[in-house]
């Protein structure tokens, strides 16, 4: 095997030992955040003496349909596709890497990630919000009881959804900050080793050009009659 060949295989492998550990995460992930997001819709409890506005029972169920749906997608393509990464990982043989489907695959390991990593974990941020109004809200209906002398017009539910948001709102506006620039640091780490990989590879190539070179220089010298 040449020193060219040697760095595909070990750049193949490099790919499919990332792409396990993706889709690893993915399962994880998905699987517990899809989890809590059936069991708070499950377990909240509605009060049946209060009306609910149309639109915050309508946005957590919403958001709460989507969020299973997204994260049971990406376990989904995890699912089927990490045994046979497993399978091929766990044999010790530097040819089995082009058994692995994780080039072919690339673009739905990709989509799994940013579906579980991204967009699951921001819905499951809006899933927290949602679910703590509908919780507190109904808690306002007490205001009907409270004494005369009593001027505050937020009540301890409203100030408890209120801090939630106020403390939600931040927290989703850096995590959007951290997720471009982390895939922004990624996509340029990415690049940056495609053309350092290039580098390499252009310079392997050459080594071996001149091995070559090397090794037909006694034979064109053994030679002389063959030229004039």
């Amino acid at each position: 095997m040449s020193l060219n060949e040697h760095s595909l295989q070990a750049l193949s492998w490099r790919k499919l030992y990332l792409s396990r550990a993706k889709l690893k995460a993915t399962s994880r992930t998905s699987a517990l955040l899809s989890g809590f997001a059936m069991v708070a819709m499950v377990e909240v409890q509605l009060e049946r003496d209060y009306s609910y506005p149309p639109g915050l029972l309508i946005a957590f169920s919403a958001c709460t349909t989507v969020l299973v749906a997204v994260h049971l997608f990406a376990l989904m393509i995890s699912t089927c596709i990490l045994p046979n990464l497993e399978a091929v990982s766990n044999v010790h043989n530097l040819n089995s890497v082009k058994e692995s489907p994780h080039e072919r695959m690339h673009r739905h390991i990709e989509l799994a990630w940013a579906f579980s990593t991204v967009i699951g974990t921001f819905l499951f941020l809006a899933e927290v919000l949602l679910l703590c109004w509908v919780k507190f809200l109904p808690l306002k209906k007490h205001d009907d009881v409270q004494t005369a002398t009593d001027n505050s017009t937020v009540s301890a539910g409203e100030a408890a959804a209120y801090a939630s948001t106020a403390i939600m709102v931040p927290c989703g506006l850096v995590f959007i900050v951290f997720a471009v620039h982390f895939y922004r640091s990624l996509v340029s780490h990415k690049t940056d080793r495609q053309f350092q990989e290039l580098e390499e590879l252009s310079n392997i190539t050459r080594l071996q050009n001149e091995l070559d070179h090397r090794a037909d220089a006694p034979n064109i010298q053994s030679a002389p009659g063959l030229f004039p």
